[in-house]
Order: structure tokens, then sequence, then C-alpha cells
């Protein structure tokens, strides 16, 4: 995982007292990723880390979310290019199955650096 975003991040929020500190880690809080930031998105990017593809039955399940909400967060991560959708059919069933897409690797790895130089941070 690349490193950068916690070298950017980290001296601006450690050492130099408390107000430095904190402010620096209010900056870098105002700086997340918010559209990875939410719970269930960060879960489909998360969970499509692990996988190699996932379909939209088997993410509903995992994150335990009704049909409209994975299909409305889904779609705004697609829309951002984080993950990538394929639709086929399976005799007269639709599926639908996801990937994480290399922006969405990349949107990850910074939005993890981010929160580990938060942590660092606030210890």
């Amino acid at each position: 995982m690349a490193r950068a975003n916690v070298a950017r991040h980290a001296p601006a929020m450690v050492g130099g007292g408390g107000s430095g500190a904190a402010r620096g880690a209010a900056r870098a809080a105002a700086d997340l990723d918010r559209l990875i930031h939410e719970r269930v998105r960060l879960g489909i990017v998360s969970a499509l880390a692990s996988l190699e593809r996932a379909s939209f039955n088997e993410l509903k399940a995992l994150l335990k979310v009704s049909d409209g909400n994975l299909s409305v967060h889904a779609r705004k991560l697609e829309a951002a290019d984080y993950i990538s959708c394929v639709k086929t059919f399976a005799g007269r069933t639709p599926r639908t199955e996801y990937r994480l897409t290399g922006a969405g690797r990349r949107a990850l790895e910074r939005y993890l650096d981010h929160m580990e130089a938060l942590i660092h941070a606030t210890r």
C-alpha cells in the first residue's frame, strides 16, 4: 500500500503541541474521500477489495442492506469509476456482478492511509 498520503498528512498532525496536532487532524479529517467514507460504500469497496467479484445478492447479504440502499450506493461508486458493474442473465434470472476498478483500489488505499494518519495523530 502506498504511504505517500500518510507522509503528506502525518507531519502536520503529530508533534508540535496539542493544538497544532488537533488542527492537523481536523484538516486531514476534512480531506477524507467522502464518497468512500459513507458506511455502505466503504463496505462495498472493502468487500470488493478482498474478493475478485461479488454479486448484488452477495453484497446485499454481506452488508445487510436493502435492495434500494445497495443499488443507490453502488451507482454512486460506479459513476465515480470506483467499481464496475456487469449485468447478465442465467436463463431468465438477472445477475449483477461488481468488481473493484484500479481507480477504486487506489482510492481505497488513499482512504486507508488517511485513516491510519488520523489514528496516529489522535493517539
